[in-house]
């Protein structure tokens, strides 16, 4: 079945029948603490032409999840093919690249592409952790750069609780921003390639991570008291079901909630602000890349992936940030655009995982096999027919024994302790009650159990959160 996947996937890749095995390009593009307002049922309205047209070019996986809820160790799954709970990597901070036997023996997403006779080019966000010297001269034929990190940062009078967590409208010019540096690089790369290799290109972006500053023309674009407020997936007693690890998660920037959240409406809704301008001003990013690869020529041979590292609460579960094992967190935006638009506009309602994104491009694009086995499934089934039935549920881990599955319809935690979350997302999809206790769940469950990790591979360190 793969095999002749792979092969209508070629086919629909280049209409010239004398040209079939020509292997497609492929643009990835991930942004930062991107969740899942700019998805049409959220409830909050996000500005995002660019992506709205993207995705009315791609198939729209609605039910898309990381691997691990915070950069680094979700980055490290993406372009390893492997989960946490084989890795060790879980917490940002740890430089798992450096520490990791099994991402030691593993090859890299773009060192695979590289070995298999790609042209590989990335800039900007990309590992978000330190690799080894001999590796990082083996992952891109250019000389990939952060270019800044997520400066820049406003002054004193701006931040609510130090440089990151602050909002303010920036003056300076664009290029202030190391994702304008990155999208520059990434149209001047497309308006020059001409190389006879097809290219393998990572496009990663700071925003919307905080600090939240975008130019003022972002800010603009939204009118505060608009804004829906608070947003849809927040409730004042929404704790009182939380087992205490998961209160735990929630309180990791506490101070933060505390201070500036349900009992300061004025610094909440500036927040949501500053949030969404910085999504907006991804999304013209983005917009940039995507139009000079189309007006390039290399489009229409191209193969998009669009996605965000991690999800991001902003009131939900009375915290802001990540590292939580619930839907805000785990939920990323992930659409992908192949060649000739098949079957542009679609939606695939199957939980998937970024974990999936490793063998399916090995799969697409006639990739040798890798030394480690990967984790994850090639999504090639769904790319064909988005509506194909799909076994596999989406699994995000943070911590040994902190483990979140979710089905199409359910999202079920365990905590170390044993306590449990379940959720019904048929009726409840912000996950405003807990049915763990309820006795007629218990064989539900008792299934979702048996998908637990067998082992927990030991935890490298690094920070909380």
């Amino acid at each position: 079945m793969k095999v002749l996947l792979t092969i209508t996937l070629a086919f629909i890749a280049i209409p010239d029948a004398a040209a079939e095995t020509k292997r497609p390009n492929v643009v990835l593009i991930i942004t930062d603490d991107q969740n899942d307002y700019a998805l049409a049922e959220s409830g909050v309205q996000v500005i995002t032409p660019h992506l709205d047209k993207l995705k009315s070019q791609s198939i729209e996986f609605e039910r898309a999840y990381c691997a691990s809820p915070v950069c680094g160790p979700s980055r490290a799954s993406l372009f390893s093919g492997l989960y946490p709970h084989n890795t060790g990597a879980y917490f940002n901070g740890a430089d798992p690249w450096l520490y990791s036997e099994a991402l030691g023996k593993a090859e890299s997403l773009p060192e695979l592409f590289r070995r298999g006779d790609y042209h590989t080019w990335g800039m900007g966000k990309l590992y978000h952790a330190k690799l080894p010297e001999d590796r990082e001269k083996k992952q891109w034929d250019n000389k990939a750069s952060a270019q800044g990190g997520f400066a820049p940062f406003p002054e004193e009078e701006f931040q609510f609780s130090g440089k990151f967590f602050s909002v303010k409208e920036w003056d300076g010019p664009d290029t202030d921003f190391p994702d304008v540096k990155s999208a520059n690089a990434a149209v001047e790369f497309l308006n020059s390639y001409q190389g006879e290799k097809p290219f393998f290109l990572c496009y990663g972006l700071w925003r919307p991570h905080n600090p939240w500053t975008a130019p003022r023309r972002f800010f603009d674009l939204y009118d505060p008291q608009e804004i829906a407020f608070p947003p849809p997936g927040y409730r004042a007693d929404d704790m009182a079901d939380v087992p205490p690890d998961g209160k735990t998660l929630a309180a990791i920037f506490g101070n933060r909630w505390n201070k500036f959240g349900d009992t300061n409406k004025e610094a909440w809704r500036r927040i949501m602000h500053g949030y969404l301008a910085c999504t907006s001003f991804a999304d013209w990013n983005v917009g940039r890349v995507m139009q000079a690869l189309d007006e390039s020529g290399h489009g229409e041979n191209t193969i998009i992936l669009f996605t965000a590292d991690n999800g991001y609460h902003l009131g939900e579960k009375h915290h802001y940030g990540k590292s939580t094992l619930w839907e805000k967190s785990a939920r990323v935006p992930l659409f992908a655009r192949l060649p000739g638009n098949h079957n542009s506009g679609t939606v695939c309602k199957s939980p998937v995982g970024l974990i999936d994104l490793f063998p399916t491009l090995q799969m697409t694009c006639s990739l040798p096999a890798t030394p480690q086995t990967l984790d994850g499934h090639d999504l090639s089934p769904l790319l064909e027919n988005p509506k194909a039935s799909w076994p596999h549920p989406a699994i995000t881990t943070y911590g040994e024994g902190r483990f979140s599955l979710r089905t199409t319809d359910w999202r079920y935690i365990r905590y170390p302790d044993g306590r449990e979350e379940l959720f019904d997302h048929r009726n409840d999809p912000n996950e405003f009650t807990n049915l763990a206790d309820d006795p007629a769940t218990e064989k539900l469950r008792a299934d979702f159990i048996k998908k637990l990790p067998e082992k927990w591979h030991p935890s490298l360190g690094g920070r909380k959160g």
